[in-house]
């Protein structure tokens, strides 16, 4: 069943619009080109944190956002369910502009400061065309917060989301967290699984709610992966937002999702990088990486390069004869 959204703001100034949906109390969903970020706590008053933070251009939209909902009021605090480069892409614009901290998950902390860089995506595996084509350019750098970024509290408490705890959710990334609101089991679960088929361009434009892994061609331990998804199911949850996709309650977001926990294997790539062997990481960052898999594209695409540019010589000399 689609999420009935409770309210829908339209924020127009200088020319662009920015939505922002409410979908529980106190949780605002701000669906950007490919990626979403949520921005939690009471437009009345309190204090406020932005779940997320984009792409590197998402910023002014997320700023116009905040202002809609919250005023002239800074957040408390970004939080970070992980530091790819498109949940992270405006968090040093907006952390700089509003001058707050930065919290994540220790295991994060590596890819945050400039210490490693994540393991380099797998463009085998996944199937669609964003993880064939796509994937091969996204960036797995790190960025350097430098004194901005802190680790989240080990007590499970979510510095300015009062009523939130964290919970530990890797397989995407080492240091990759969820949020629950046990109060009325809302679940904010990043990229530990997502309500679209994330590889696929199509389902990426159509954006036809399912409950789906994480995104393949980014994901370094699939055994974690699966453990994670097993824990979020036993939550409970009535409502997931995820990273990617659209926010999703009622029966069949249940139904998919303990499917999903059910089988698992099924759902996994066949084969790939790290469907043989995980990427080991510590607090330093990654120590240890899987070698990578035969990848027929790049001998493929070279072929037809080859075949394009031999058509054409063989044009131009029947027409010179």
């Amino acid at each position: 069943m689609a999420l009935r959204l409770i309210r829908r703001n339209e924020v127009q100034r200088n020319g662009a619009g920015t939505s922002i949906r409410e979908i529980a109390p106190g949780l605002g969903w701000l669906q950007l080109s490919l990626v979403n970020v949520y921005l939690v706590g009471r437009p009345g008053g309190g204090p406020w944190a932005l779940v997320d933070t984009g792409m590197p251009t998402s910023g002014g939209k997320i700023l116009r956002a905040a202002e809609e909902l919250f005023g002239g009021r800074p957040p408390a605090s970004i939080v970070l369910t992980h530091g790819h480069f498109d949940h992270r892409g405006s968090v040093e614009q907006l952390a700089s502009y509003w001058d707050v901290p930065v919290y994540a998950h220790r295991l994060e902390l590596p890819y945050l400061t400039g210490r490693s860089s994540y393991p380099p995506p797998d463009p085998t595996v996944g199937g669609g065309s964003l993880a064939t084509l796509g994937s091969r350019f996204f960036p797995a750098s790190p960025i350097d917060l430098g004194h901005r970024v802190h680790a989240l509290p080990t007590d499970g408490d979510v510095p300015g989301m009062q009523g939130w705890r964290y919970i530990h959710t890797p397989g995407h990334t080492p240091g990759h967290v969820s949020f629950f609101r046990e109060s009325d089991s809302v679940l904010i679960v990043g990229d530990a699984f997502v309500t679209q088929k994330q590889e696929s361009l199509l389902g990426v434009l159509t954006r036809k709610q399912e409950v789906w892994r994480p995104p393949a061609y980014f994901t370094p331990d699939w055994e974690s992966a699966r453990r994670s998804v097993e824990e979020l199911s036993w939550l409970d949850p009535r409502l997931v937002a995820t990273g990617h996709g659209t926010p999703m309650d009622g029966p069949e977001m249940r139904e998919q999702l303990e499917d999903l926990v059910r089988n698992f294997g099924h759902y996994m790539p066949m084969d790939g990088r790290y469907v043989r062997q995980p990427a080991v990481a510590d607090e330093t960052g990654v120590v240890a990486l899987p070698p990578p898999v035969s990848d027929p594209f790049p001998l493929l695409l070279g072929l037809g390069a080859a075949a394009l540019v031999g058509g054409a010589i063989l044009r131009s000399r029947r027409s010179q004869a």
